[in-house]
């Protein structure tokens, strides 16, 4: 049986890498990518090497999309160390991630900022990946759907149903970040399908069907084709694997079975 949707990789390169460093993990990517088919892919280097990432994964081919870890939403003026959607497609950035848990809980975005984040740069023209998820203390209070629920829905708020063609949500558990811990296939599973049920509330089931949804939380070369192989889990926002070629093709391998 085919799969619904296509599935999506991201690779989020967060504050790591350098000149040198991240122009050779996006050829290593990109020419790891030529041989494999049935996937999306996508890396978000740091904002300096938008351009040098950029030019390496066109040289390299392999059809891998360049995305911004993040964007303002205002389109210019006195904003000090941001950088607009304008900036971005002028850098040849064609994604961006908004919400993202460390946005959220180290630098302190509330879900209305992301919210002007994730319409600024769909009405630019980028596709967004809206990151959803609880922390380690709203999971044990059994919070984890409410929570999850609240920020789609505040994320989402005011983006037409045309638009969503050009949203990818990424679930992400916040105490399965950077910490060795990965949700249970079963449990991402039933976190996917009930954010899909959001979607369907707010779009309709023929937009819900069609929205990817991906998981992050430490997910590695050896979990990740359980986590891929759930109905409503469609591919991953990798962090610390996609910092190596080898462990970041291998996850990209297991979204094909």
């Amino acid at each position: 049986m085919s799969r619904p949707r296509t599935p999506v990789i991201g690779g989020n390169w967060k504050m790591n890498t350098n000149t040198e460093s991240s122009r050779a993990l996006a050829e290593a990517v990109g020419e790891g990518c030529r041989s494999i088919d049935g996937v999306e892919v996508f890396v978000c280097p740091p904002f300096p090497y938008l351009r040098r990432v950029g030019g390496a994964l066109k040289d390299a081919g392999g059809g891998v999309a360049l995305a911004a870890q993040d964007v303002w939403h205002e389109p210019d003026g006195a904003f000090t160390g941001e950088v607009s959607a304008a900036m971005l497609l002028d850098c040849g950035v064609s994604m961006v991630l908004t919400g993202h848990s460390e946005r959220r809980h180290v630098i302190g975005e509330d879900d209305g900022l992301i919210n002007k984040k994730t319409i600024a740069a769909l009405n630019a023209g980028l596709s967004v990946v809206l990151c959803i998820g609880e922390t380690l203390d709203q999971r044990e209070k059994g919070e984890t759907d409410a929570v999850n629920e609240r920020q789609l829905r505040a994320g989402l708020n005011g983006v037409t149903p045309e638009q969503m063609a050009s949203v990818i949500v990424a679930y992400e558990p916040v105490w399965a970040i950077g910490t060795g811990k990965t949700a249970t296939p079963e449990d991402a599973q039933d976190a996917h399908t009930k954010i899909r049920d959001v979607i369907g509330d707010l779009y309709g089931a023929d937009i819900a069907a069609a929205t990817r949804i991906q998981y992050g939380g430490s997910v590695k070369p050896g979990n990740a084709a359980e986590l891929f192989s759930r109905p409503d889990i469609d591919g991953g926002l990798i962090g610390g694997a996609s910092l190596k070629a080898d462990d970041f093709l291998a996850i990209i391998r297991s979204a094909t079975g």
